[in-house]
């Protein structure tokens, strides 16, 4: 009963501006073997991030019983849900940085 906070995964939009720049490219690197250029019709169904795992530290830390307890109440997953919350408040905190002028 996981529920999603950040989308990690988004659709490639195969554009006609995409399909131009493709047929704009230096053909000289087409035969590369170690970068090989894929047709935009290969990344049609290419998703980002599908396999993005971020790398997690244990910690220990002391928490009010009550918020325990309202974290437990909504079933399983409780530690799940710590993190979510506070990658949301991450989220929103860097938004509200970027969205704020610079001193």
């Amino acid at each position: 009963m996981r529920s999603k906070s950040i989308p990690r995964t988004s659709k490639i939009k195969i554009t006609p501006e995409l399909r131009r720049a493709y047929s704009d490219r230096d053909r000289r690197l087409d035969n590369d073997p170690d970068a090989p250029t894929m047709p935009p019709e290969f990344w049609k169904t290419a998703t980002i991030g599908k396999y993005y795992r971020p790398l997690k530290t244990q910690i220990s830390f002391r928490i009010d019983n009550e918020v325990l307890d309202w974290l437990k109440s909504r079933g399983s997953g409780h530690l799940t849900r710590i993190n979510e919350i506070l990658r949301e408040r991450m989220a929103a905190e860097r938004a509200a940085e970027r969205g704020s002028p610079q001193r």
